[in-house]
């Protein structure tokens, strides 16, 4: 494990760099995928184009729905096939930041509906497969949102108990999964994996070492580059989040995260991370906008924050811990990074998700 000093050098790495250096945006505007705005009608792919194999335990179709905005998204529902005429207790997956479905929110999902249980693992709104322009836009409410839009769909299932919802949040996801949860009672458990604070990390930087001085540059340059957008009657892309090759490279996190988004492990064409950009101003929305304020609020509902011993993100899910009202629970998983949590099937726990859900979805 890096020590902590030397961690704080990675606030100019990484998948978050874009947050520091938005005065260095591309001139190419970032890959689009062909979807409508927000309408009815997506185009949506058919063959199975996941980084991870398909299972022969469950069902599995595309299924598209509008959340509170009017912007429609796209999913893919996970059935298990031995499901009988039941009502299921389901689950709506999402994340990691900057990821698509077919990443690891999709390979949670398969393997939690191989479990028993009716899964959604969904594009958020502007990225993937959903709709919503401009493209590559993050935004903290509407993603917040999409969460709430899960439920909604898996609520309307004949097979679903929608008293039986939980909710499972990846990296900044995570975050926004626990926000969702504070907010939508419907919501009866949660689990954030990797979890980032997407408004602290963008707002004061790994470890809160950014400084006053630095914030109101960034600020500065997002609120200049709002009249460059207008004036060209379209947001420009932001810096791409990880360079091309690893030459030279020698930050761990960078790299960490070059080796799932950019290498056959876990690349997609439609994830942001791997072959996109963010726009130049995404991170102003999460910057006075504190995704955790009201976590207390999900007690008496259940919490379980699972991280790695040796993720650079672990003091996130301390400190929601931390913050959280009881029931609650942390676990600590011992050799993983933050990036294990994603797809490494011998570190992710999900014996121990499983048993939490089953105890909590009764």
């Amino acid at each position: 494990m890096t020590s902590k000093s030397s961690r704080r050098s990675l606030l100019h790495g990484a998948i978050f760099a874009f947050a520091t250096t938005v005065v260095c945006w591309q001139s190419a505007a970032a890959e689009r995928s062909p979807v409508s705005a927000g309408g009815p009608a997506l185009q949506l792919t058919q063959e199975w184009d996941k980084t991870f194999p398909r299972s022969n335990k469950v069902d599995h179709q595309k299924v598209t729905f509008k959340n509170r905005y009017g912007i429609t998204l796209a999913a893919d529902l996970y059935l298990p096939k031995a499901r009988g005429d039941r009502r299921l207790a389901a689950l709506a997956v999402g994340g990691p930041f900057g990821a698509v479905k077919e990443q690891s929110s999709g390979l949670y999902a398969q393997t939690m509906a191989e479990r028993g249980y009716v899964t959604l693992a969904f594009d958020p709104s502007y990225t993937g497969e959903s709709g919503g322009e401009p493209r590559n836009v993050p935004s903290p409410e509407i993603n917040t949102e999409d969460f709430s839009a899960a439920v909604d769909f898996l609520g309307l299932q004949p097979y679903v108990d929608r008293n039986r919802i939980g909710i499972i949040g990846i990296c900044g996801f995570g975050g926004m999964g626990l926000n969702a949860a504070a907010v939508d009672k419907r919501i009866k458990a949660v689990v954030a994996t990797s979890m980032y604070d997407m408004s602290r990390v963008m707002a004061r930087g790994y470890y809160d070492a950014v400084t006053l001085e630095q914030r109101t540059k960034m600020l500065e340059n997002m609120s200049q580059q709002r009249w460059a957008d207008a004036e060209n009657g379209s947001p420009a892309p932001g810096p791409r989040i990880l360079p091309e090759t690893l030459t030279g490279v020698t930050d761990l996190t960078i790299q960490m995260y070059f080796d799932y988004y950019r290498t056959p492990r876990g690349f997609h064409k439609r994830s942001p991370n791997s072959n996109g950009a963010w726009t130049a101003t995404a991170p102003m929305s999460f910057m006075n906008m504190p995704l955790l304020t009201y976590i207390s609020e999900i007690s008496p509902r259940p919490i379980l924050l699972i991280a790695g011993e040796n993720a650079h993100s672990r003091y996130f899910s301390e400190d929601a811990y931390k913050a959280a009202a009881q029931p609650k629970e942390l676990m600590i998983i011992r050799g993983a990074i933050h990036t294990d949590l994603y797809d490494r099937m011998d570190k992710i726990p999900f014996d121990k998700i499983s048993d939490f859900f089953a105890k909590n979805l009764k």
